[in-house]
């Protein structure tokens, strides 16, 4: 079984369309688009630094 748990994303508009119009032409839903958009880019994304890579340092802050 998996695990189905309501969360609600925010899109913007023309994203929303881009994933409705493609849920239209595969015949799917646009959380099974999204789910599989996901899973395929999520290596991807895990590379990205982190916000926190960008905060300065403690130590270089007290100078």
């Amino acid at each position: 079984m998996s695990d189905k748990r309501k969360q609600s994303l925010y899109f913007p508009e023309k994203y929303l369309e881009e994933i409705r119009a493609e849920s239209l032409r595969q015949d799917r839903s646009m959380s099974w688009v999204v789910q599989k958009a996901w899973e395929i880019a999520r290596d991807t994304v895990k590379q990205f630094p982190a916000a926190n890579d960008f905060l300065p340092d403690d130590a270089d802050s007290e100078e």
